[in-house]
């Protein structure tokens, strides 16, 4: 009996020191949660309440948006009819000199005290509005203690607010960049994110990498509509993407990427040709679904692990989900129902309306 016991000891501390040894011990740190999604335009001011409401229900302790507050081309539908049920029918103009005071008052309100970070979409950039106007606007989200601190760590000379930026969250680097300008990485930004990617590289205390956008590096199921839609784009995005690969299979970071600008969910979007031919797959998602007009989704869309249209809601990110290891993030979509909209959304806008984004508010073709 004696033997048995002691057999059965070795065998369990066998199999734990090969489990220790293949790097499978299941995390003991804490877990937590974070929101991410973009596209906030056109029936934004209607889905960003309840995207908060149930952010904060699920104790997430950030939200991150990944651009495209507005439509700037032309009024938002939620804009329009807030003015409408006032008696007001603002030009095109009047739309564009309060378009971003309502992003703040009407979507960035809701989530409280909750730490809310911005990126920066293309339709930030639609003439007259500039990245410059972009910086003054939002300066208050674009430079908040997190983001201040670490870029005085970085350069202590560095006091010049950027629409790109990292911050450190118990050994996650969340790395938001910029490519509203002709759907490119500028050679400042690219020279700045791979020094970033090269310090979290040599730094053990950095386990994961988060890096955050507006549009999908090159070469995803999205590709029609993303980084290779210029040539810049294309190049430097490669670039951004090979740097993220050297640092998962040399440096041996978990590495995880976002963006939105087209208007659906989808999962694993880098599971292309291109990237099976040409180094590997990162794991990566497409999350524009905050509000703005709904697309199609692409072709190919089937390789995807997962992908919706004709939705809105967000990304949930579990940090060090119970049984995996230390600085893995567990991502899942939260879809939002159209009786999850808040009672006094309902009430500024009116009952149909908010029927009318959830039963419209897409495209049918002409994205792809």
């Amino acid at each position: 009996m004696a033997r048995t016991f002691f057999g059965i000891l070795l065998l369990v501390f066998s199999s734990l020191t090969f489990s220790l040894a293949q790097g499978e011990k299941p995390s003991d740190a804490k877990s937590w949660q974070f929101a991410v999604a973009g596209d906030s335009r056109n029936c934004g001011d209607v889905v960003m309440p309840a995207i908060a409401a149930l952010a904060q229900n699920e104790k997430a302790v950030f939200y991150w948006h990944l651009g495209d507050l507005r439509r700037m081309s032309a009024p938002d539908q939620d804009f329009m009819q807030s003015a409408s049920l006032q008696g007001k029918t603002p030009t095109l103009e009047e739309y564009r000199s309060q378009a971003w005071q309502d992003f703040i008052q009407s979507q960035i309100a809701a989530f409280g005290t909750m730490p809310f970070f911005l990126g920066i979409g293309n339709h930030e950039t639609i003439p007259p509005k500039t990245e410059a106007e972009f910086v003054t606007t939002f300066e208050k989200w674009l430079n908040t203690p997190e983001i201040a601190q670490q870029r005085h760590k970085d350069d202590p000379k560095d006091e010049h607010v950027k629409t790109y930026y990292h911050w450190v969250r118990d050994g996650i680097d969340f790395i938001n960049l910029d490519n509203a300008v002709n759907s490119t990485f500028e050679s400042d930004q690219l020279k700045w994110v791979e020094g970033v990617i090269a310090r979290d590289n040599a730094d053990a205390t950095i386990h994961t990498i988060v890096v955050g956008m507006h549009e999908a590096l090159p070469e995803s199921i999205s590709a029609g509509h993303s980084m290779n839609e210029s040539h810049e784009g294309e190049q430097s995005g490669r670039q951004v993407y090979r740097e993220l690969l050297q640092s998962q299979n040399q440096a041996h970071k978990k590495i995880y990427v976002l963006a939105s600008h087209s208007h659906f969910f989808m999962e694993n979007i880098f599971n292309t040709e291109y990237w099976r031919m040409h180094g590997g797959i990162l794991p990566g998602w497409i999350i524009g679904t905050a509000g703005a007009e709904r697309y199609p989704l692409p072709p190919h869309a089937s390789d995807a692990r997962a992908a919706k249209t004709n939705v809105y809601g967000y990304l949930l990110g579990t940090v060090n989900p119970p049984g995996d290891a230390a600085g893995s993030i567990r991502f899942e979509f939260r879809q939002i129902e159209e009786e999850q909209i808040p009672t006094e959304v309902i009430h500024r806008f009116t009952g149909p309306f908010v029927h009318e984004c959830f039963a419209g508010n897409r495209r049918s073709a002409g994205i792809f």
